[in-house]
């Protein structure tokens, strides 16, 4: 039997995929902090609720690639301190970010993990790692479409200008 064949849990991981684990781990430590900066500056309770969520998924996705680096004998990014709590009303409207400021950051990063997520998933040999990155991917799918819903309805998204064909 092959050193890839039988209990993918029993596989070692490859650069790519240590890298790739290690490298979203990390970005989502540095997400985590920024989105409980954007709570405490939110003023629009659907939004703070999509931003408690996202954190909520994070910190359960970096547990779960933590468990499999460690296993691995990796190091996995520290963990930034969690932000204090503040009172909206206290910070300064010149110094705040505005709702749809926050919801066009988060869009970003939607679009980035699911770019992160499915390098991974493409560059995995070990079917563990693998699936649980489509997991991650499908989580973040949920997510940007209750996002684009929210950015819609309250009139924060910005489209591009509308494609008119020559002639009409």
């Amino acid at each position: 039997m092959g050193i890839l064949s039988g209990n993918p849990k029993e596989e070692p991981m490859h650069y790519g995929e240590v890298i790739g684990c290690w490298a979203y781990v990390g970005a989502n430590k540095g997400l985590i902090s920024a989105y409980e900066a954007f709570i405490n500056h939110a003023g629009d309770e659907e939004l703070k609720e999509l931003l408690r969520d996202s954190v909520e998924t994070m910190k359960e996705q970096n547990r779960k690639v933590e468990e499999v680096l460690k296993e691995n004998g990796v190091t996995p990014p520290p963990t930034l301190p969690e932000r204090a709590v503040a009172n909206t009303d206290d910070i300064p409207a010149g110094a705040r970010f505005s709702d749809p400021e926050i919801a066009g950051a988060i869009s970003i990063n939607v679009g980035q993990a699911l770019v992160s997520c499915s390098q991974v998933i493409g560059q995995c040999l070990r079917e563990d790692i693998a699936m649980m990155f489509a997991k991650f991917h499908a989580d973040k799918l949920m997510f940007g479409s209750k996002l684009l819903r929210l950015n819609k309805e309250k009139g924060w998204i910005m489209p591009p200008p509308p494609l008119h064909k020559s002639g009409q």
